[in-house]
């Protein structure tokens, strides 16, 4: 429940599609029609639906108020049936034991085992019971963006699948050259070795946590500062082909991963401090995909019920998108340096004399 208490991992969408007129009438109408509803029949192994943020048992927002200023909150409920693999292989054993000892046959075709196999499991699904998942939903209307609190691409395939089916708009993922800044600059040509921009981008950040004790100045004269910390995981090639390095400590600044970065691997993740007006974020960020994984935000006042608890989670809000504009701006200016024609001539020498190079 990342939105109301506690840290938050998520993904960033972008909406595309036009919103319609009577646009909160249409989303009031489209939401509880497309709310969670239970399993209806005992083969069924998956439901999904939206439910309140505050409370998972409204299904039919009866008392929900998901609208709040500029953003629409709600959760998805995800309901699964989930049988232990080692359940189905023995219960599977024991019916064709069965069958090979009341049919006096000595093997099982394919035809037959693929039908125990069917049978074994429905059986299973009908006497299990449904397992509920909860991923909360931040929709800024006005910027068009979403955030979903789950990094497993099947979930989030799953909720942009649903987001689609409820409203008529597609999402799609916010990556590394989908970010607000990137969109409109050009990407390097293939022989560039920013094939990775957010590899890149984070090795580049770790140099920059090192070269003023990570205060670094963005566009407009603000000053923030990073630490990088707990976790340094490097990286180099992608698939069946990758290579990975991971190094640990308080501020991860092991000979281990500067020997790394030396021999051509780049920054995969890290885990990060970020500090801004006197503000503190903890989290993990993943340089291919841009996600924010167990964002720890600053503290905040006592809880509040009633009212108060709107104005709450809208403040949990405003400090999750202060962390994700300050790490877009922290991007855009690494964009601006390693795009343009002097990055060669001082940027790269710069972090290679930090490499020792």
């Amino acid at each position: 429940m990342g939105l109301l208490k506690g840290n938050i991992s998520f993904v960033r969408f972008h909406v595309d599609g036009r919103l319609p007129a009577g646009f909160l009438n249409f989303v009031n109408n489209r939401i509880k029609g497309n709310s969670f509803r239970e399993i209806k029949t005992a083969a069924q192994d998956k439901c999904a639906g939206w439910v309140s943020l505050t409370d998972v048992l409204d299904s039919n927002f009866t008392e929900a108020n998901y609208a709040l200023g500029d953003y629409l909150i709600f959760s998805l409920r995800i309901d699964r049936k989930k049988i232990p693999p080692a359940l189905i292989k023995i219960k599977v054993m024991e019916e064709e034991k069965r069958y090979l000892a009341e049919s006096g046959k000595d093997r099982i075709n394919k035809a037959v085992a693929a039908g125990i196999r069917d049978k074994v499991q429905a059986g299973l699904l009908a006497k299990s019971e449904p397992v509920p998942s909860f991923y909360d939903v931040c929709w800024q209307v006005s910027q068009n963006t979403v955030y979903f609190s789950c990094l497993a691409d099947k979930v989030a395939d799953d909720f942009a699948q649903l987001f689609k089916e409820t409203f008529s708009l597609s999402l799609q993922r916010i990556l590394p050259w989908e970010t607000p800044g990137a969109k409109g600059k050009q990407a390097p040509p293939a022989e560039s070795s920013l094939g990775l921009p957010g590899r890149d981008f984070l090795s580049w950040l770790w140099y920059k946590t090192e070269e003023r004790g990570g205060r670094i100045e963005l566009t407009g004269g603000t000053e923030v500062e990073i630490q990088f910390q707990k976790k340094i995981v490097l990286g180099a090639g992608e698939g069946e082909y990758s290579q990975s390095v991971a190094c640990h400590g308080l501020h991860a600044d092991s000979n281990e991963g500067k020997e790394a970065l030396r021999q051509g691997k780049k920054v995969k993740e890290a885990g990060i401090k970020l500090i801004s007006d006197k503000n503190e974020w903890e989290f993990i960020f993943k340089g291919d995909t841009f996600y924010f994984q167990s964002l720890k935000l600053p503290l905040t006042g006592p809880e509040e019920n009633g009212a108060d608890a709107a104005g709450k989670i809208l403040e949990r809000i405003y400090l999750i998108e202060n962390a994700v504009k300050t790490m877009d701006a922290l991007y855009d200016k690494f964009l601006a340096l390693r795009l343009a024609p002097q990055w060669e001539q001082r940027e790269a020498l710069l972090i290679a004399k930090w490499l020792g190079k």
